[in-house]
């Protein structure tokens, strides 16, 4: 998924409404673990009156002792593999799941930029997990373009998208 144009705010406000309704049919809770969105995931969800029916909790974790204080990344995996690393938005997806007492859990970490671009990881590689509870948990990598916000907009959106898809299935 490349593109230039970023989801408005009305068009992450559907997305969130639609799993918003995805949730409240099933009974189910959601959690959120982000990084390069700094919240905007839980934000979305929450700007939906009634969210408290079906959202848990939304943490921001940025740096590396907060993904290991608050998600239970292990160091070894930020040392090896780095933060934005399919490893990392494992080990975050499942540690938000375990935590807290949701049904469903989303993580994202990524390179928003505009700096920091490492070899192998341009700006704009976000890498989204998913996980229902006893479920394995999912993992995929995006390569977004445009600026910083943009980077965010599509994150946010492939992120509700991707819990759409997991508890359609």
């Amino acid at each position: 998924m490349s593109t230039t144009e970023s989801p408005d705010d009305a068009q992450l406000l559907q997305l969130g409404r639609g799993v918003a309704e995805f949730l409240q049919q099933r009974g189910q809770m959601l959690v959120t673990a982000e990084s390069c969105t700094g919240g905007w995931i839980a934000k979305t969800l929450t700007d939906i009156a009634g969210s408290s029916a079906w959202f848990e909790a939304g943490l921001v974790a940025y740096s590396y002792e907060a993904k290991q204080a608050l998600l239970g990344v292990r160091p070894e995996t930020l040392a090896q593999h780095g933060a934005v690393s399919q490893e990392t938005v494992v080990e975050m997806v499942s540690g938000a799941l375990a935590r807290y007492g949701a049904s469903v859990a989303v993580a994202v970490t990524g390179i928003a930029g505009p700096g920091g671009a490492t070899p192998g990881k341009p700006v704009g590689t976000v890498w989204i997990g998913w996980k229902r509870r006893g479920g394995y948990a999912q993992a995929q990598v995006f390569h977004f373009d445009g600026d910083r916000e943009a980077v965010r907009r599509h994150t946010v959106a492939a992120a509700l998208a991707g819990v759409q898809k997991i508890l359609s299935t």
